[in-house]
């Protein structure tokens, strides 16, 4: 048993559909495009089981987590 160990935990399987709906969701809250979240919201569903929605959640964080890039004010008026 040395100090680097190669013995990895197995990662849970991921629903990669469900994360990149959550991605996607995360965008068009971002952007504020209301007709994208609702269309999004209506594909997820209530009737889905919790890992399911964890991994929608996994996809919204991972987009939250890049900071927005900053705006420039118009300093041209």
């Amino acid at each position: 048993m040395g100090i680097f160990s190669r013995k990895k935990d197995p990662e849970p399987a991921r629903n990669d559909e469900m994360v990149e709906l959550g991605r996607e969701y995360a965008i068009a809250r971002r952007h504020r495009d209301t007709r994208a979240m609702n269309r999004i919201m209506r594909q997820v569903g209530n009737d889905k089981d919790v890992t399911d929605l964890s991994d929608f959640r996994a996809g919204q964080e991972t987009y939250d987590s890049i900071p927005p890039i900053p705006r420039g004010r118009n300093r041209r008026r």
